[in-house]
């Protein structure tokens, strides 16, 4: 017989669980046009600009218009109903994405993906401040992101082999039935209330007037701000390189074949789903925030400035540059935890989701630049309807990452420590 304390220890980790499972499977489905790139563009006749706005930008798109939505209707209406919902919306715009054959119908099917998968990260947040102790959050958040670099390297060697044998087509009708099978998980497994935890009650607020006093407050903190700058700085190296340009570029610049183009991309993937929950346990045992993502965003760019200016490097060196790269970048996930130490329980999911919209704004604005630095130095080779790009204009669009990661550091020095503590609700 299950007693009640080990149901209160294996049930809150049991429902977080399947949130950071949701994320992992919006992530697959948000970087999945990175191993299929040739295909689009083939298919739909685009330029590398297009591609970017297909692929990153009409995702974004609704992903960063509803992040502080998403954030206040979770504290509003708790997870449960809203995670249901846009999981199916993932689903069904997978399958859209799938079985088009015109640009509109498809650029509509990756909207529906951004927006179901505005929910993901947030929501797998909030259950973890409605499910587990503040001292796990940390801890928690680089779970979910570990989670959503499993589903991203999952997606880079998997659906690579779909698309050769049977099409970029049926390798997203694949991903949108897992989509409804994971939302049917959802909705009969997830709750709003916490019964293991007597303060349960705080979690969510309880009026029209507390919701807007609530995204006052967090809009008007402006350490959420640079929580979001810094956040959004460090996370090119997700939103314009491995979930987008990373295996068009490693096949180019550096003569990789795209099945091993893919396989070391997600490298990238692995590095950050090692890193995510080893920078929460670094940090909560220096009880530092700020040094860690200053450490983290140093080696990150030294790593890519290798990759990206050395010549002639062995395609072991390149696998471990991109691993290094990915497990020192995921550090940014600090940024949400100390969002988190800002703001009062009750409006958490406000303050996260307003970080996470400054941190996907990168995802609209980088992806089309990258491809339009690309185009402006494109010289007209084309391979099968492809526009190919060499590798000076790879290098030159690429060099936008380092640059953005060590922007990044000085605002990150003028961020406030907060030694691991929720000092919001101390003060």
């Amino acid at each position: 017989m299950i007693t009640r304390t080990l149901k209160a220890t294996f049930i809150p980790w049991l429902v977080c669980a399947l949130g950071a499972l949701f994320y992992s499977y919006e992530y697959l489905l948000r970087m999945s046009p990175s191993v299929m790139a040739e295909n689009l563009m083939r298919s739909y006749h685009l330029t590398g600009a297009q591609y970017g706005y297909l692929s990153g930008s009409y995702y974004y798109y609704s992903y960063v218009a509803m992040q502080v939505l998403v954030g206040v209707t979770l504290d509003r209406f708790g997870p449960r109903r809203l995670l249901t919902f846009a999981c199916f919306l993932c689903a069904a715009g997978a399958y859209l994405f799938a079985c088009s054959d015109h640009l509109s119908v498809a650029m509509i099917g990756r909207f529906l993906i951004g927006l179901g998968s505005a929910f993901a990260f947030v929501g797998a947040a909030k259950l973890a401040t409605i499910w587990l102790q503040p001292r796990y959050f940390a801890l928690m958040s680089g779970i979910i992101f570990c989670l959503g670099m499993v589903g991203a390297a999952f997606g880079d060697i998997v659906l690579r082999v779909i698309v050769d044998a049977q099409g970029w087509q049926s390798a997203m009708i694949s991903a949108a039935v897992g989509g409804i099978i994971l939302t049917a998980i959802i909705w009969f497994v997830v709750r709003d209330v916490n019964p293991y935890f007597e303060n349960h009650h705080l979690h969510h607020t309880s009026n029209i007037s507390s919701m807007l006093s609530g995204l006052k407050q967090a809009f008007k903190n402006p350490q959420i701000w640079l929580c979001g700058i810094v956040g959004c700085l460090f996370y090119l190296f997700l939103s314009a390189f491995a979930e987008l340009w990373g295996p068009a570029y490693l096949a180019q610049a550096h003569g990789i074949d795209r099945i091993h183009a893919a396989n070391a991309n997600s490298m990238v993937f692995i590095g950050c789903a090692i890193g995510a929950p080893l920078w929460g346990i670094f940090s909560d045992f220096l009880c530092l925030r700020r040094v860690p993502l200053m450490i983290g965003s140093i080696v990150a760019a030294v790593a890519f400035c290798i990759l990206l200016y050395a010549q002639s490097l062995p395609v072991v060196a390149i696998y471990i540059l991109l691993f290094i790269f990915g497990f020192f970048s995921s550090v940014q996930i600090l940024v949400f935890a100390i969002a988190r130490e800002m703001t009062p329980i009750k409006i958490s999911g406000t303050a996260i989701g307003l970080v996470n919209m400054l941190v996907m704004i990168g995802g609209i604005v980088f992806p089309p630049a990258i491809g339009k630095i690309l185009d402006m130095n494109w010289a007209g080779t084309m391979i099968d309807g492809a526009r190919v790009y060499s590798s000076h204009a790879y290098t030159l669009a690429m060099s936008l990452l380092p640059l953005g990661m060590l922007i990044g550091l000085l605002f990150t020095l003028c961020m406030r420590e907060t030694h691991c503590e929720i000092i919001a609700e101390s003060e």
